[in-house]
């Protein structure tokens, strides 16, 4: 049937959004719908049923989609690892690492790869919507570009560009997004779709009117402003931070690592309408909080030494010696613990002790366990946690008093698993527990249909599914062009 290729004027435009209500409305409409990004850089990420690893948002996408998630649908993953070096994922599995010196000359095998998975997708389904990365128009890096006019052209699909009007300069951004390609590329932009706008649509038709007039494309819609419609993050500058709570509700203080990473999981706990989650660096929020998280980690060692540094480490024990809940998940588990090995190398050569607040040792090896043993729950990690010590047990990990550990990620996904750990942390808080009423799963489809609803009510969805089925329309060229 066709393709579609939602591009941004900058990070965090609203490509995921747009993409994932589109997947939503398609399969609505009966079509085989899938998402894929040909390039992800995200610390979260998700094991699909064949063991698998890809980016959250794809693999969120493709449950808009209805469709089974898979490794073809984000080819490339990359998970920061410091400022200049990110390991790579390919096709799901681990690959090795890009230096940002290497970005330009390592990208062909990468791009190769992100292509024949497109075209397999394109081969088994209806639609294929593909979600670029940053701005198409970041044409210092445009000779490597796979994964926005790099993809397009090479799947010759039509391109809309989103800008979130709420940042301001949206027309701005808009244009330049199209003068600044070169001819063949533009003649791919389509048209635009206007984000997160709050306000009377009326008073903006003079600017989209005039958008229209100098780059003669049209725009398909006018999104609203809907801050309480959250999907699963896949950036760390999408976390929260601490909002007044009324003072019976259970307050749970996250640790924002340095390398936080696979921190949707707190988003089952987010929904309970007894709770109240934020993230936090504070030594005084971690000691008031009724519970404290210790989320997944890029870097167990390093984050353990941040935790020292910052007097974290300490408010953490306090808590402890006192009887008051700390969870620990995956990384967080590992820094829960007595030591962590490190014979080969992954992290940091050596032995480094753990908080010692649970009786587990961490042995880190190259080969990434990636699992999913339930139905909810998933493993990504390097490091193997052996119990060493009594303890009770924990889906996942082990408890002991109030600490709890686990290995898994989405383990409180579930909704029986979640309301049962819920329910014991109330009785040691004196806090409020759930009424055991909120689907998680039913909350998340609910987000999702009301992504479709979004689509279908604001954008010109007849004009978007011609764009599919055509092909980019004949366009005139915006000087100056690419320099």
């Amino acid at each position: 049937m066709g393709s579609l290729l939602i591009a941004g004027t900058t990070s965090d435009a609203g490509k995921t959004t747009v993409v994932t209500g589109l997947c939503r409305w398609l399969a609505r409409q009966g079509v085989r719908v899938a998402p894929f990004k040909a390039q992800n850089m995200s610390n979260n990420s998700m094991v699909c049923a064949d063991g698998t690893e890809i980016g959250r948002a794809q693999w969120i996408q493709a449950v808009a989609a209805r469709a089974e998630p898979e490794a073809a649908m984000n080819p490339v993953l990359l998970k920061p690892g410091g400022d200049r070096r990110s390991h790579v994922v390919l096709m799901g599995e681990p690959w090795g690492e890009l230096s940002s010196r290497g970005f330009l000359t390592e990208r062909a095998e990468l791009a190769k790869a992100a292509f024949a998975a497109y075209d397999d997708l394109a081969a088994r389904y209806d639609v294929v919507i593909s979600e670029g990365a940053g701005s198409p128009t970041e044409i210092n890096l445009r000779q490597s570009d796979y994964v926005n006019m790099g993809l397009a052209q090479h799947a010759r699909t039509p391109v809309v560009v989103v800008g979130d009007i709420d940042r301001g300069g949206v027309f701005a951004s808009m244009f330049g997004t199209v003068a600044l390609l070169d001819a063949a590329d533009q003649a791919l932009i389509s048209g635009f779709l206007v984000n997160k706008f709050r306000g009377d649509v009326s008073l903006l038709q003079p600017g989209i009117d005039m958008l229209t007039s100098v780059t003669g494309r049209p725009t398909y819609g006018v999104l609203p402003w809907l801050p309480e419609l959250w999907l699963d993050s896949e950036d760390a500058l999408d976390i929260p931070v601490r909002r007044a709570a009324p003072a019976d509700l259970l307050t749970i203080a996250v640790v924002r690592f340095p390398r936080i990473s696979n921190f949707t999981d707190l988003d089952a706990l987010a929904v309970e309408p007894t709770n109240s989650v934020f993230f936090t660096t504070s030594a005084t929020e971690i000691r008031d909080a009724d519970l404290v998280v210790l989320p997944g980690s890029r870097a167990t060692i390093s984050d353990l030494d941040w935790l020292r540094a910052n007097g974290l480490a300490d408010a953490v024990a306090a808590r402890v010696a006192a009887g008051r809940p700390v969870l620990g998940i995956c990384g967080g588990y590992q820094a829960l613990g007595t030591l962590v090995r490190d014979p080969e190398g992954v992290e940091a050569r050596g032995e480094h002790p753990g908080l010692g607040l649970l009786p587990v040792t961490t042995t880190f090896a190259r080969e990434k366990v990636l699992a999913r043993p339930a139905p909810t729950a998933y493993e990504i990690h390097h490091g193997v946690v052996d119990v060493t010590g009594a303890a009770d047990p924990f889906p996942g990990g082990c408890r002991s008093g109030a600490v709890w550990g686990t290995i898994w990620h989405g383990l409180l996904d579930d909704d029986g698993a979640r309301h049962k750990f819920l329910r014991e942390v109330a009785a040691l808080t004196g806090k409020p527990a759930p009424d055991g009423s909120v689907s998680f799963a039913a909350q998340r489809e609910a987000r999702l249909d009301r992504l479709a609803d979004m689509i279908d009510e604001y954008a010109d969805t007849g004009a978007l599914l011609r764009l599919i089925e055509a092909g980019a329309p004949a366009v005139p060229f915006v000087p100056p062009g690419a320099p």
